[in-house]
């Protein structure tokens, strides 16, 4: 997401991504009782795909199309509302807000290894395709004119990265909730100490998000004993700190 918006900032909660599949996925459990991990993982694209649509469209309006600074503003924006929607559904409901009331917030303890099992095909297709097309999206970060000139198709790019953003989000998002934050911690991690290849960013920031969500999973239980403090609570302190300072530093500028 950082590649394709040019914005290194970007990620799927602060665009919204995450909110729009939480959205679909409690709309489904309030209004057409669905309550199984194959039903949520095609609501869960669903939002995903929808919002991520619906925020570059938005974010590309005006003069300059769109810039990294209207894409961070549409997403913050539009996942607001959604969150907003989300609230407004659960609450008349208590049995929905009964049992997805963790889930909203993000934990991993309510994950199975049959959830696991099903959503398994989504998460390597989307790795795959972030991996094969992390090359071109390396001339992509050039600028739009500097990859049309190495050759790459910017427009066809930018699809079948957002593709495989859709697919991985929406099918953490199904399985565990919108936890937020560890795109744009694992990636800021990876670029700082091996620079800023997405060749090496990419898979790295796999192996370094599973070891951050572990280790906030951790900390949640011990700061929580003898209850769990959710894993999406901790992220959260720690990366909406980073992202103020992130933002002051870089000043929304694009990668």
């Amino acid at each position: 997401m950082q590649a394709v918006t040019r914005n290194p900032i970007a990620d799927p909660s602060i665009l919204g991504v995450n909110t729009g599949a939480a959205l679909f996925v409690v709309s489904g459990i309030a209004f057409f009782n669905i309550s199984t991990a194959s039903q949520y993982i095609w609501l869960a694209l669903a939002g995903a795909a929808i919002t991520a649509v619906f925020v570059f469209g938005i974010g590309s309006m005006g003069r300059g199309g769109a810039t990294p600074l209207k894409l961070v503003l549409a997403g913050a924006a539009t996942s607001a509302a959604l969150s907003s929607l989300v609230i407004a559904i659960m609450i008349p409901r208590s049995y929905v807000m009964d049992q997805f009331r963790f889930w909203q917030v993000g934990s991993v303890g309510s994950a199975s290894w049959d959830a696991i099992t099903t959503f398994i095909p989504f998460l390597v297709i989307g790795v795959l395709i972030g991996v094969i097309s992390a090359p071109a999206l390396n001339g992509l970060a050039l600028g739009d004119e500097m990859a049309t000139v190495l050759g790459i198709k910017t427009g066809m790019l930018r699809l079948i990265a957002a593709i495989a953003a859709v697919l991985l989000c929406g099918a953490t998002t199904a399985l565990a909730g919108p936890i937020g934050f560890i795109g744009l911690l694992s990636a800021h991690a990876i670029r700082l100490m091996l620079g800023p290849d997405l060749r090496f960013i990419i898979p790295l920031s796999a192996v370094s998000g599973a070891i951050i969500l572990t280790m906030s999973d951790v900390i949640g239980r011990v700061l929580g004993s003898p209850g769990e403090l959710e894993v999406g609570v901790v992220t959260a302190f720690i990366g909406a700190p980073l992202l103020i300072i992130l933002a002051m530093k870089l000043k929304v500028r694009s990668l």
